[in-house]
């Protein structure tokens, strides 16, 4: 069963209009002058296939209940998502009620086959994967899951098995592997190194900037799409510029707020197809979807941005 793959022509001027549909709450200086280029796309290498560079991470944020004041906020996040040209929403057993909160308000909104579903297996056993796995596209309300991620390197060589088995027979599109510790590196190293793999997901930012060394590089040269969580290091990054203002030169970039300033970072490097910030707030969710647009900053540029947060 496949799944629409929607022409994304989301351009900046649009996100404006989204801006003050979520009640003005970003500034148009925030936002900066609208040129009217579309949203940022990024290839998965192993198809061609393009997708808007800019995610959504599910983790803490859609683990809520099933009442609808405690949905409000998720539901309009997905809706402004989908809204801003935003496909990629990322989401796992692992994260509560975070699959059927996302299959729910996907439903509801009447966004799903525009989405690009990614969830992951998280068990021990071939068994038990397949059984987590059925109930994962049950939950997201799907028939085929866009991409099956083995995570945290649970029992990996078991479910890339049958991975491989269900790529074949299209229940899901793309598979990979995930981890969110610097850690685990020389583990996601080995498996990028002997497996074909279609996607890796791992920790990276301005701050946790380890996979530059080995891992970034070898996803290019292996043709394996990259999903980055923990772009703002679990809020750390916030914490650090609390206070402080955004450098003028970062409109060099088109960077306008300092989660632009973290997410033009992690998308300035070339091996990097699409970070996955989680947020419950509409407002930042606008403000992340802005980093999608305009200029990226060059290696130079990447830098002289961690130079200055080191200074601050």
């Amino acid at each position: 069963m496949g799944k629409r793959r929607p022409d994304s022509t989301f351009t900046r001027r649009d996100l404006l209009r989204l801006a003050a549909a979520v009640g003005a709450a970003l500034p148009l200086g925030v936002l900066g002058a609208p040129p009217a280029e579309a949203i940022r796309m990024r290839a998965i290498p192993s198809s061609g296939e393009g997708i808007p560079a800019m995610g959504l991470g599910t983790s803490r944020t859609f683990e809520v209940g099933a009442g609808a004041a405690e949905r409000a906020e998720p539901r309009e996040v997905m809706e402004r998502f989908a809204a801003a040209g935003g496909r990629v929403v990322d989401s796992s057993p692992m994260y509560g009620s975070a699959e059927t909160v996302v299959g729910d308000l996907a439903a509801d909104l009447g966004v799903t086959d525009g989405l690009f579903f990614a969830t992951k297996v998280w068990t021990d056993g071939r068994e038990d994967g397949i059984r987590q796995m059925e109930r994962s596209m049950a939950r997201l309300r799907t028939g085929q899951i866009d991409l099956m991620q083995v995570h945290n390197l649970v029992d990996t060589e078991t479910h890339l098995r049958t991975l491989r088995d269900w790529k074949e027979q299209g229940r899901v599109r793309y598979i990979g592997i995930t981890h969110y510790h610097e850690g685990a590196h020389d583990d996601l190293t080995r498996w990028l190194k002997n497996e074909r793999l279609d996607f890796v997901q791992l920790n990276y930012s301005i701050a946790e900037r380890e996979a530059e060394d080995d891992l970034l590089p070898l996803a290019a040269e292996r043709g394996v799409a990259v999903l980055v969580n923990r772009p703002f290091a679990r809020g750390n990054l916030f914490r650090a510029v609390r206070g402080k203002p955004l450098p003028e030169w970062a409109g060099e970039f088109d960077c306008h707020s300092w989660a632009q300033y973290f997410l033009k970072y992690v998308l300035g490097h070339p091996a990097v197809t699409c970070p996955i910030p989680a947020t419950s707030k509409p407002k930042h969710l606008v403000d992340n979807m802005q980093a999608a647009f305009g200029a990226l900053p060059d290696a130079g540029q990447r830098r002289r941005m961690r130079d200055h947060l080191e200074t601050l």
